[in-house]
């Protein structure tokens, strides 16, 4: 089997429930993974919405994940030793969709990586790529997708 992830949440492509967006408890929602690569030594996340007005919208960026962690529950703390990046709202933390028009896709992509970063890597989504382009044993994503209820 492929590495893959999952969320109990929802299913790839459809719509991510309110409960985790900013019309709901704006939460992170559950992940699951599996079939990791044998070379792990930790995980990386990218949360972020292509469709937004002003292009690539970042949600949430987290790094150093334990090699061992195979999900993040809803509103997980994060394990010891893992880190958070820069949102588009410029906070280090999860920031769940609130498109202001139309339907939005939001893609989660999971990096299985054979280091560990510094913590200068989840600056921004720009750094955090750079820093694992030469460390990724494998990428899983998952998509779903959201408009608001006005």
């Amino acid at each position: 089997m492929a590495f893959e992830l999952t969320s109990p949440a929802f299913a790839p492509g459809q719509p991510i429930p309110a409960k985790y967006t900013c019309d709901g408890q704006d939460i992170s929602p559950p992940l699951q993974w599996h079939d990791t690569p044998n070379d792990t030594q930790s995980f990386a996340l990218i949360m972020d919405d292509p469709d937004a007005p002003a292009g690539d919208w970042v949600h949430w960026l987290l790094f150093n994940l334990p090699a061992d962690l195979r999900e993040l529950a809803e509103k997980s703390a994060l394990p010891q030793g893992s880190q958070t990046g820069k949102n588009s709202w410029g906070r280090f933390e999860y920031g769940g969709p609130c498109p202001p028009r139309g339907t939005h896709r939001y893609f989660f992509k999971l990096y299985a990586l054979n280091t560990t970063l510094d913590r200068a890597a989840g600056n921004s989504k720009a750094h955090l790529l750079k820093a694992i382009e030469r460390h990724t044993l494998a990428q899983a994503e998952l998509m779903g997708t959201y408009s608001r209820q006005k």
